[in-house]
């Protein structure tokens, strides 16, 4: 029996297929209202107050030029988890969770209670840091990419605020109108948190603004000097930028995993171009599967030249030309 609108993925050495199942509850989930509570900054930790901390950044002045603290704020325990969770990065796990729960007892009636919660939330937090991981990766495999490329915030040309966006809609118009393709973040430097832009790039031939120009100066990290080359285009409007081409797809892993240590050091999200997709669909002939796969045999190995299909219609044995011309998915 044929399988329609089989979603596809390459887990880097096989064609994966997750076949089609209607969801009749899609859409219908309610999602509970939750529980607020009032943050008072005097209740945290005075000698490690992550809220004294927020609130001390916003504090105003009133008409006689006297600082005023900000009122308590109303926040989800969730809200308020996170806002630990994410300034507490730079502690030890083992330390991390206890000040997290030192912080939250007092907006719990027991103490199971701020355990069990803390304990919750920091298990959410590594299953979406491990979706983010599979969600890249599944992207990753359908393209090509051939740069790896860093841009480096100049304080002479922009605030860090114009660097990001400016930037960010430089990247877009490239991706929109010249077919770049990029997965990236954000990262800052460990001694100077200088603001960095990480990415691995596919740029089409013949679309390269500007032109590259080779530059030697010292790696503080490697302790020697290295050439880079830098494109004056983007130099003009950015400041420093590295473009360091690759030149095989096994040379993809490695700066994949220089990404995601900055993913899981400091919990930024992955910043996807348009264009990427995790799954092509296609419908999925009997002979072509060779297995069943995967938690509860939900998915199946495909062969590695099946008959690619859309809507009863032969697109071809499995290629870059036949599934450019198949449906795509998230």
């Amino acid at each position: 029996m044929p399988y329609s609108k089989v979603k596809v993925y390459s887990d880097g050495g096989h064609y994966i297929g997750i076949p089609y199942k209607p969801n009749p509850s899609a859409g219908k989930r309610r999602i509970q209202a939750e529980e607020t509570v009032t943050v008072f900054p005097e209740t945290a930790d005075k000698d490690n107050s992550i809220i004294e901390k927020q609130a001390s950044e916003h504090k105003t002045n009133n008409t006689s030029g006297e600082a005023v603290s900000p009122s308590p704020k109303q926040m989800t325990r969730k809200e308020l988890f996170d806002d630990l969770y994410d300034n507490s990065r730079d502690m030890k796990r083992k330390e991390r969770k206890e000040y997290i729960r030192k912080q939250m007892r007092p907006y719990f009636k027991q103490e199971q209670s701020c355990n069990d919660f803390v304990e919750q939330n920091f298990e959410r937090k590594h299953r979406n840091l491990v979706c983010r991981k599979i969600r890249m990766w599944r992207k990753i495999n359908q393209q090509t990419f051939n740069f790896f490329v860093t841009f480096t915030f100049d304080d002479k040309l922009h605030t860090e605020e114009s660097f990001q966006k400016t930037l960010k809609h430089c990247l877009q118009h490239f991706s929109s109108r010249k077919g770049w393709r990029y997965i990236g973040v954000w990262e800052r430097s460990p001694e100077k948190q200088r603001l960095h832009f990480h990415g691995i790039f596919y740029i089409p031939e013949g679309t390269m603004p500007g032109k590259f120009e080779s530059v030697t100066d010292f790696d503080t990290r490697a302790k020697k000097m290295r050439v880079t080359m830098q494109n004056d285009f983007f130099g003009k409007k950015f400041g420093r930028n590295d473009f360091k081409a690759i030149r095989h797809d096994s040379e993809v892993p490695q700066e994949i995993k220089y990404l995601t240590k900055y993913l899981e050091k400091t919990g930024e999200k992955l910043i996807y171009s348009r264009g990427l997709y995790q799954y092509f669909v296609t419908d999925v002939m009997d002979e072509d599967i060779l297995c069943p796969y995967g938690h509860e045999d939900r998915k199946f190995i495909l062969s590695d030249n099946f008959s690619c299909w859309d809507e009863g219609e032969y697109i071809g044995p499995v290629s870059q030309e036949a599934i450019a011309k198949l449906p795509k998915s998230n």
